[in-house]
């Protein structure tokens, strides 16, 4: 079925369907090349809804190095919604690019982000979708090579089955060298194994058909290696050491509706150094790379030129730990604010120097000012190395109800390590403390409408943290936290949201899952189980009867507190920080010890092996 054929079909369908505009393609700005005109054809899968895959920055900038290849071209597809999908299955189209709307399978090479452990059944729905075999070994060169990337890339086992090549770390360089690997390979008349082992060659690329796991009578991992000479043991991250060298889209595609993150998205920084004891993004983004002020205001003005967009985000793990922030606001604001283009900053630091910048971002129009407390007392918070008290929040709160918001997000996690229930108590008493500092701000000076959303998600211990030994909450236990949690936050002025123990549940167990859960993700996927990540579409059941089925306890995985020692199944993987600087963080953790920020002075967690690591500031 060629692309025509495919078009007639779609267009039929777009009227049967909820948002036909995620399937129509044709936006401003994108990037349209003849398949006749390269060697070759690289189609990039985000397995989640278009406006949840066009609002990913990975995504965009990957999109935009494909395409200044004059050799190769990169299209998009994303996860038809439900109604969509079924459609396709009972007419026989096949999944489809935006672009040009020829079959995903004509493709040379697949490339999926794993953002999300729950969208993994969306992946074999994908798969199943365009007509590829769903295991790597069933393809011939018929299919494309499936190649997966992103933070949840850094356990690649509970996909092995499924994925051709991992790629680990920044996907800037090993994108475009997997891409020469399989164009000389195709172009050489080489077998498709004889690619994946080339494939393994590549620094920070991990071909799982070429290892071998063994396990102990406990269902432990006993032993992992390869099973072929001249592949490596140890998959050592990719890292871009200079992000200012790094390319970066100058012309983001514009959608016609609107996706989760609707305006110009800029990358001040990739990193975070703080060192917070439950987050898996940063350790495995270490160290911190900085674009510099230049960079960034010269890619606002093409960015504001070429879109119409008319707010800028400034992008981080931590953006107000940018060592030019202040200067940054203020000199963007000088250039957009006549143009109406505000600018906005996702990720505040309470102990940043910030009063300066939320002035500067509030001169054309005022949004939420979100606080990641993450535990509800200062115990529990050092305990996770969150570096930040309450006097930081409250000063910070003064400073921000003073110049007119009143709108406030406080995030929250529950089922953390040693967490008690005073630190269970500490959330609503913040919360509350929250509006007492709004009400004592002078009437005249402070806006109205105060609106305070609090959240509160459930902890999930994630490979490359010092937590990766710890054991997860039962769904029992965050049940029971939840409902005395919901009983305290009748709090006037206080939105509170949580979320599901289900869904934590299984995160945590495709987090540390090893090979055996490859088999009951399949069955989940056979028995229906597709947008894990959506309330109205989550089975719980089904995947409790496909554990079963595969006879695999996912409790093993979530809910056993692991020894030191233990082999991982990541433990073949060098993220960079060391297991032995992780499990030194997890006993300050047990003692409610804090870590300085590496920046003031270095921790040795390992960065400096890396060659343009940790660059002394």
């Amino acid at each position: 079925m060629n692309s025509q054929d495919i078009s007639m079909q779609i267009e039929a369908l777009l009227e049967q369907v909820q948002k036909p505009v995620r399937y129509m393609g044709g936006e401003l700005n994108s990037v349209i090349k003849s398949f006749d005109d390269v060697k070759i054809r690289y189609c990039f899968g985000f397995p989640d809804v278009y406006e949840v895959g066009m609002s990913h920055v990975g995504s965009r900038i990957l999109y935009d190095i494909i395409n200044k290849r004059e050799d190769a071209l990169c299209e998009r597809v994303f996860m038809p919604w439900v109604d969509m999908a079924d459609l396709m299955r009972e007419k026989g189209i096949p999944l489809f690019s935006l672009e040009s709307r020829m079959p995903v399978r004509s493709f040379d090479m697949l490339g999926i982000t794993l953002q999300y452990e729950m969208s993994y059944t969306n992946i074999l729905e994908m798969l199943d979708l365009a007509g590829i075999p769903l295991h790597s070994e069933d393809r011939t060169w018929a299919d494309p090579i499936v190649i997966a990337g992103g933070p949840c890339a850094f356990n690649p086992e509970p996909l092995y089955h499924f994925i051709d090549a991992f790629s680990i770390g920044d996907g800037e360089i090993s994108t475009l060298e997997t891409i020469d690997v399989v164009r000389r390979c195709k172009e050489n008349g080489m077998t498709r194994e004889e690619c994946l082992f080339e494939l393994s060659q590549l620094p920070g690329v991990y071909v799982p058909s070429l290892y071998e796991a063994t396990y102990n009578p406990d269902g432990t991992l006993a032993s992992f290696g390869p099973t072929r000479e001249g592949v490596p043991a140890i998959v050592r991250k990719n890292m871009v050491p200079d992000l200012d060298s790094a390319e970066y889209p100058e012309n983001v595609i514009v959608p016609y509706m609107e996706i989760v993150h609707d305006r110009i998205n800029i990358e001040v920084l990739r990193g975070c150094t703080r060192g917070c004891r439950f987050c898996q993004a940063g350790m495995i983004y270490r160290p911190v790379r900085e674009r510099s002020m230049e960079r960034i205001l010269e890619l606002a003005d093409r960015l504001v030129r070429n879109t119409g967009y008319e707010e800028i985000t400034l992008s981080s793990l931590s953006t107000g730990d940018y060592s030019c922030l202040p200067q940054l606001a203020h000199e963007m604001m000088e250039r957009f604010e006549k143009k109406r283009v505000s600018l906005s900053l996702p990720s505040l630091r309470l102990d940043s120097h910030l009063k300066e910048t939320l002035l500067e971002t509030q001169r054309v129009r005022k949004t939420s000012l979100t606080y990641a407390m993450e535990a509800g007392t200062q115990r529990l918070r050092d305990v996770i190395n969150k570096g930040i008290t309450e006097e930081d929040l409250f000063s910070s709160l003064q400073d921000a109800f003073m110049n007119g918001w009143a709108s406030v997000k406080l995030y929250f996690m529950f089922g953390l390590p040693t967490e008690t229930e005073e630190d269970l108590d500490g959330i609503p008493d913040l919360a509350s403390r929250v509006v007492r500092e709004y009400f004592k701000t002078p009437k005249e000076l402070r806006a109205r409408g105060l609106r305070i959303n609090c959240s509160a998600s459930c902890f999930v211990p994630k490979p490359f943290t010092p937590f990766q030994w710890e054991a997860q909450d039962t769904i029992e236990q965050f049940n029971r936290k939840q409902e005395y949690l919901c009983h305290k936050m009748h709090i006037k002025g206080v939105e509170f949201n949580w979320h599901t123990p289900q869904v934590s549940f299984l995160e945590a167990v495709f987090a540390r899952g090893d090979r055996h859960v490859a088999d009951v993700l399949e069955t989940a996927w056979r028995y229906g189980c597709r947008f894990d990540g959506w309330s109205d579409q989550f089975k719980f059941d089904s995947w409790m009867q496909a554990f079963e089925d595969c006879h695999v306890d996912p409790a093993f995985f979530a809910n056993r507190k692991r020894e030191k020692g233990e082999l991982f199944p990541w433990s073949f993987i060098d993220a960079g920080v060391t297991e032995g600087y992780l499990w030194r963080e997890h006993e300050k953790a047990m003692r409610a010890e804090i870590t300085p920020d590496c920046r003031k002075g270095c921790q040795g967690c390992g960065l400096k092996r890396f060659e343009g690591a940790c660059v002394e500031r």
